[in-house]
């Protein structure tokens, strides 16, 4: 994993849509899970909210607690 993008996770608002603003890591399950279900969007932010999502669905959040407390 690149650790670029656990850095973007925790800085990088959602863009657009009913979470606009929300931090990426600070999505819900339900959201990525509908993302997953529909397409991820293309580029950075697709790879970015795939990633979240992985880590959320494996449980792997306490990998980015270090990184918000930077």
């Amino acid at each position: 994993m690149n650790p670029q993008l656990l850095l973007e996770l925790v800085k990088m608002q959602m863009p657009f849509g009913k979470y606009k603003g929300t931090l990426l890591c600070n999505l819900p399950v339900s959201y990525l899970e509908w993302f997953k279900s529909k397409g991820f969007p293309e580029g950075k932010l697709g790879v970015l909210l795939e990633t979240m999502y992985e880590i959320k669905l494996n449980g792997l959040e306490e990998l980015l607690g270090p990184i918000k407390r930077m």
